[in-house]
């Protein structure tokens, strides 16, 4: 089983989203550009699962982006990452169109109730092992040093490679490739999983 890479950054991007955060808050719309660089594709992909719709999940991505600009003043990092709290606004706006479009009024006999409608359960299970497995990237993550979750969290959840790592830490490039190799090790043996950087 290949450790999710998506988790690993949800995971990581509090820690790394606090600057973020800030800026939106200044209304900076480069901001803008660097949140939708980092959610905008998972965002995607949480609301075409539920509406199955591609044009009609760009519209509520867009929308989903909004929002968060709009209310990123009531968002609250102690209480969790910027990345889930923004996949929970989209799967929500994703869940309201699905309902809406089934809702009584708009419904034929023919069309099945909101509560039947199959694509708000087909992650059901996803779901439940995703948090689980949430819970023990957390776990196995403790366990790193800190050098050791930097480098992971630099590759993970901002795609550097090796040389970009020792770039941004003003450390060896050696240094750094043996951090990675370390830290990918005990996350191997914590996780009993093939671990891909």
């Amino acid at each position: 089983m290949i450790l999710p890479g998506i988790l690993l950054s949800l995971e990581m991007s509090a820690k790394y989203d606090v600057e973020l955060v800030k800026r939106l808050r200044r209304r900076e719309t480069d901001a803008m550009t660097t949140l939708y660089d980092r959610f905008g594709r998972l965002a995607y992909s949480v609301v075409l699962s539920i509406v199955r719709d591609g044009a009609v999940a760009e519209d509520l991505v867009q929308e989903t982006f909004l929002s968060v600009w709009n209310r990123i003043s009531g968002f609250e990092p102690e209480r969790g990452a910027l990345g889930p709290w923004l996949l929970a606004i989209a799967r929500n706006r994703a869940v309201d169109h699905v309902r809406a479009a089934a809702a009584p009024a708009n419904r034929s006999s023919r069309e099945p109730d909101i509560r039947e409608h199959p694509s708000l359960f087909v992650d059901m299970e996803r779901n439940a092992l995703n948090a689980d497995h949430s819970r023990l990237i957390r776990a196995a993550l403790e366990k790193l040093n800190d050098q050791q979750r930097q480098v992971i969290g630099l590759a993970y959840y901002e795609g550097l490679p090796p040389t970009g790592m020792a770039e941004r830490t003003g450390e060896p490039l050696s240094d750094v490739k043996s951090r990675v190799r370390t830290a990918l090790k005990l996350l191997r043996a914590e996780l009993g999983q093939e671990v891909t950087a």
